[in-house]
């Protein structure tokens, strides 16, 4: 049997280059200093946009189921804030991280749902950070918690997101064997993400600037 190649990674030229030795299940797009930087993840090291697919396409009539392995659990704190918009947006983010885990353990191999809550920069980002684990041939397993998640309204239809990670029970999975590469806990477990978010024509809070900095002050515990 030929293993499928899911249809939204295959679109773009990947600029993975090595195996993955961190415990991150989200970082994306990353400015992160420390050691346990992968190569390619970085904001402008990504592929083209002109070979992005179309994040107008996903504008389908309901959103798309997004699953997760029984081995890999998300918890989004502070979900609720009293503000039906921003409660939206925060909605949104979470199924958008859901999203990129559920493309790289394969719950959903033609990456709709990455399309669906991404476009631009974060969708070139998701798509190639995706691709980085395919390559690898590995996944991810375990435990991330999603923190202190604040939401900023710029008008309408345009937010800016800000919240931490705590990757430290977050791991990558070789495919092939099974074995988790569980690394000690340290500053870079935890992640501090700066995003942009716009709604578009369908309601939709996407994200479409994201950066990650591993080892942020902020988040530490």
């Amino acid at each position: 049997m030929i293993r499928r190649r899911p249809t939204l990674i295959a679109a773009l030229t990947l600029t993975a280059t090595a195996a993955l030795t961190l415990s991150a299940c989200g970082s994306d797009n990353s400015s992160d200093k420390g050691e346990d930087k992968i190569a390619g993840a970085d904001t402008g090291s990504g592929p083209s946009a002109s070979a992005s697919p179309s994040s107008s396409s996903t504008a389908a009539a309901g959103r798309p189921e997004v699953e997760l392995p029984p081995d890999l659990k998300l918890t989004f704190e502070g979900a609720e804030t009293g503000d039906p918009v921003k409660d939206s947006v925060l909605a949104d983010n979470a199924e958008r991280m859901r999203a990129v885990d559920a493309a790289i353990t394969g719950t959903d191999p033609e990456g709709k749902a990455l399309g669906f809550y991404n476009t631009g920069k974060a969708l070139e980002a998701a798509v190639s950070w995706v691709g980085q684990f395919e390559k690898a041939n590995a996944t991810v397993t375990g435990q991330v918690r999603y923190f202190d998640r604040n939401v900023t309204l710029q008008g309408k239809t345009s937010a800016v997101l800000t919240f931490c990670a705590d990757e430290s029970k977050g791991f990558s999975k070789d495919k092939k064997t099974g074995k988790v590469a569980k690394t000690p806990v340290t500053k870079n477990s935890y992640v501090h993400y700066n995003t942009r978010l716009d709604k578009n024509a369908d309601g939709v809070w996407q994200t479409s600037q994201i950066i990650s900095t591993r080892g942020a002050a902020q988040c530490q515990p």
